[in-house]
C-alpha cells in the first residue's frame, strides 16, 4: 500500500511569500507607472530626477533590457502567487525573474548612460538590493522544492 506523504507548510513559507508579493506588486505597480509615462509618479518616487529626463532614459533602454525588466517584474509577481499556492512551478517563474533582472539591471550597471540627478544614496545601492532580494527567492523557492513542500 503507498501512501502520499505531504509536506506540512511552514509558517515560514506564508511569511515569504507575502513579502514577495508585497514587494513584486511594488515592482509591476513601477513598471506600469513608467511605462505609462506617468510624471507625477516618476517625480514622487524619483527626488531630485526631471521626470522627463526620467523618462527619456527608459525609452533609451536597448530592447533586451525593456524585456528583462518586464521578466523581472512579472516573473517575479507569478512566482510570488506560485510560492503562496505552493506550487513548483515557483521556482521557474523565479529563474525567469531573476533572468530579466540581469537583463535589466545588468545593463543599468555596465552600459546605461548616467541619469542626471540619479546619484548617490538609494540610486547607487536599489539595483543591488533588487538582485539580492532576486537570489534569495530564487533559492528559497528551490529549497521549498527540494525539501517537498512546492507541489
Amino acid at each position: 500500500m503507498q501512501q502520499a506523504v505531504s509536506a506540512r507548510t511552514p509558517a515560514h513559507l506564508w511569511i515569504v511569500g507575502i513579502l514577495s508579493l508585497l514587494w513584486n506588486c511594488f515592482g509591476c505597480y513601477d513598471y506600469v507607472m513608467s511605462n505609462t509615462r506617468n510624471t507625477k509618479y516618476l517625480a514622487a518616487s524619483m527626488p531630485g530626477v526631471d521626470p522627463n529626463a526620467a523618462l527619456d532614459w527608459m525609452a533609451s533602454f536597448p530592447i533586451y533590457a525593456k524585456v528583462g525588466w518586464a521578466l523581472g517584474v512579472w516573473g517575479g509577481l507569478l512566482g510570488a502567487i506560485l510560492l503562496l499556492i505552493r506550487s513548483r512551478y515557483a521556482v521557474w517563474a523565479f529563474a525567469v525573474s531573476m533572468l530579466g533582472i540581469a537583463l535589466s539591471i545588468g545593463w543599468q550597471i555596465v552600459a546605461a548612460p548616467k541619469l542626471a540627478g540619479a546619484e548617490g544614496g538609494m540610486y547607487d545601492v536599489m539595483p543591488y538590493v533588487i538582485i539580492v532580494i532576486g537570489i534569495a527567492l530564487l533559492a528559497y523557492s528551490t529549497g521549498m522544492k527540494n525539501r517537498g513542500v512546492l507541489e
